[in-house]
C-alpha cells in the first residue's frame, strides 16, 4: 500500500538546493526554523546541532528509542529520518514539552512516581507516552506498555515508568 501525501505539500519541491546544502523549512516546539543540511544529515544530528539535545544518540539503529521526537504528534526515531523529511512538519522535542519552573503534567507524573533514572531514556518515554494519551486519554496499561515498548531503560523494569503514564492520564481527567 502507498502512503497518502493527501493534504501535504510536497517536500522534496520545497526544500532548496545550493552548492551541495538543503534548506530545510520546519517547526520545532512551535517555532518556526530554517536549517542548512547536507542531503544525508539525520534529524537527530540536526536537532542536536540546532541545540536540541534532549534527543539522544544511542544505538543509531532505531532500537532503543532513545532520540525519539514527536513528528506531526507521532513518536519516531530521529535517527532514522533524514532532515530532509521534516519539511513543512511539527517536531516536539523534549525541550517543548515544559520548563523546570512550569513542567508538563507527564514529567510531573515521572518524577512523582519515581519514575526517573539516569534520565537516558526518559525523554523517548515522555514523549511516547504523550503521543500516547493525546490519541488514548484513558489507556490500559498493555497500550502503556505497547507505547513504551520502543524505548529501553536499563535501570528499570518499567513499573514506576508506566505508573507514571497511568498517573498522568488520571490527572488529565
Amino acid at each position: 500500500m502507498k502512503p497518502s501525501n493527501k493534504g501535504r505539500k510536497s517536500a522534496v519541491a520545497a526544500i532548496k538546493v545550493q552548492d551541495g546544502w538543503m534548506t530545510v523549512e520546519t517547526t520545532v516546539n512551535g517555532a518556526r526554523q530554517s536549517w542548512k543540511i547536507r542531503p544525508d544529515d539525520f534529524l537527530l544530528d540536526a536537532l542536536r546541532r540546532e541545540g536540541f539535545k534532549g534527543a539522544k544518540k544511542g544505538c543509531e539503529t532505531g532500537d532503543c528509542g532513545s532520540c525519539a521526537v514527536l513528528l506531526d504528534g507521532k513518536a519516531v526515531a530521529s535517527c532514522l529520518l533524514l532532515a530532509a523529511q521534516s519539511q513543512d512538519r511539527e517536531i516536539t522535542t523534549i525541550e517543548g514539552l515544559g520548563t523546570p519552573s512550569e513542567p508538563h503534567p507527564l514529567q510531573e507524573a515521572f518524577v512523582d512516581t519515581g519514575g526517573i533514572q539516569c534520565g537516558f531514556c526518559i525523554p523517548g518515554m515522555i514523549l511516547s507516552a504523550k503521543a500516547l494519551l493525546d490519541r488514548t486519554p484513558s489507556p490500559t496499561e498493555a497500550e502503556i506498555r505497547r507505547a513504551l515498548d520502543g524505548v529501553l531503560c536499563r535501570c528499570t523494569g518499567y513499573v514506576k515508568q508506566v505508573q507514571a503514564v497511568k498517573l498522568a492520564a488520571e490527572r488529565k481527567k
